[in-house]
């Protein structure tokens, strides 16, 4: 029986005007596929105009500039629907949804969904509900003790995937699906007998446990900084809407 970390998964990735998923936008998107390991991967990209300006250092980050994705972006409305189309029809087939940090780009989806289509990410997985696995909520349980920081990058060094053309959305998204396969290899015994639905709901919890054990170390720090225990996507905040 083909265990899930070797079986078809499909990942998201998102590159964005900021990391604030309440009032940043989408500027690049894709969706990439692959059956097993080693297969060739179907990659979905989406270049966004996102019709607010662009500061200079989130284009110091992806080299997407403002004048560029004026030119050559697509408007956020018809953009956002294709992806989360595309993620209900993953879905819909069993794959697995692999996303780095899930709840910035799936809450930054949701937002701009609701935002540009009066919809909600929500709204797509009624029916056959997402499954996720985020490599980063994975390690950081299964490695718990392990120092260092645990960046897209950091992951991909400590466990021998490739990154290429970091902070591309389909690079970032191929090295993030890879990164699961490697972590469900690495702890094979741990995971084979788990479902992706079984750890959907598993990583829930270790995220909670994981942001409650920053904001308890914020505090002994003296910040007054609040870390969210959602996961996968946070809830619409009251003056967000």
């Amino acid at each position: 029986m083909t265990t899930w970390y070797e079986g078809p998964l499909a990942a998201f990735d998102t590159e964005t005007t900021g990391v604030d998923v309440e009032t940043d936008r989408i500027v690049s998107a894709a969706v990439v596929v692959q059956d097993a390991p080693g297969t060739r991967p179907r990659v979905s990209r989406w270049l966004v105009n996102p019709g607010v300006p662009v500061p200079a250092a989130a284009t110091a980050v992806h080299g997407l500039t403002e004048e560029h994705l004026q030119h050559n972006g697509r408007w956020p409305a018809p953009v956002v629907y294709e992806i989360a189309e595309q993620l209900a029809e993953h879905a819909a087939l069993g794959r697995p949804l692999v996303v780095m940090n899930a709840p910035f780009d799936l809450t930054l989806l949701d937002r701009e969904l609701r935002r540009h289509r009066a919809s909600a990410l929500d709204h797509w997985f009624q029916s056959v509900p997402l499954r996720v696995l985020d490599p980063r909520v994975l390690d950081k349980h299964l490695d718990r003790y392990r120092k260092g920081r645990r960046t897209l990058t950091d992951l991909c060094a400590h466990y021998g995937v490739t990154l290429q053309d970091a902070h591309d959305a389909a690079a970032d998204a191929l090295a993030a699906l890879d990164v699961v396969r490697a972590v469900g290899r690495r702890f094979a015994t741990r995971l084979e007998r788990l479902s992706p639905a079984e750890l959907h709901t598993l990583q829930a919890n270790w995220y909670a446990a994981q942001a409650r054990g920053l904001q308890a170390w914020f505090a002994r720090s003296g910040s007054e900084e609040i870390v969210s225990t959602e996961w996968p996507l946070r809830p619409e905040l009251p003056a967000a809407a």
